[in-house]
């Protein structure tokens, strides 16, 4: 099964895995699951730090390469289809980040593992971080 992890998702599996409740470090720690992580998230990463609103012990142009290897997780890049089909999604969520994480996982067909509760207003897959609603 393919997973898209949300960018919260992939910052607590690398600073406090133990965020995750049970379910969801079952769905990660399995190894027939591939767990993907947009470019998105590393553009929510560099934004995020760059305005003060992340710290991370190093800058994300070394943190995020080095935590891709050492986690496992497939780069997953952002075409612009997914770019274009955000913009058929409802106005749930107003996240552009978010939106485009959605709008990959509708695409490619596949689950998002994430805690935000306002993705479940949208037709993916969801399974939760850190526990249902």
């Amino acid at each position: 099964m393919k997973v898209l992890l949300d960018t919260q998702t992939w910052l607590w599996m690398q600073a406090s895995p133990d965020s995750l409740h049970a379910p969801s470090i079952e769905l990660v720690e399995n190894p027939h699951n591939e767990l993907l992580l947009s470019a998105a998230s590393s553009w929510e990463i560099a934004v995020k730090y760059a305005i003060g609103r992340l710290d991370l012990p190093a800058p994300p142009g070394e943190y995020v390469p080095d935590r891709i290897r050492t986690s496992g997780v497939t780069p997953l890049p952002v075409e612009h289809s997914h770019a274009l089909h955000v913009s058929t999604l409802p106005l749930h969520h107003t996240d552009p980040f978010d939106r485009l994480l959605i709008a990959q996982a509708q695409m490619l067909r596949c689950g998002i593992l994430t805690g935000d509760h306002q993705f479940a207003a949208y037709d993916v897959e969801v399974h939760w971080a850190q526990g249902p609603p």
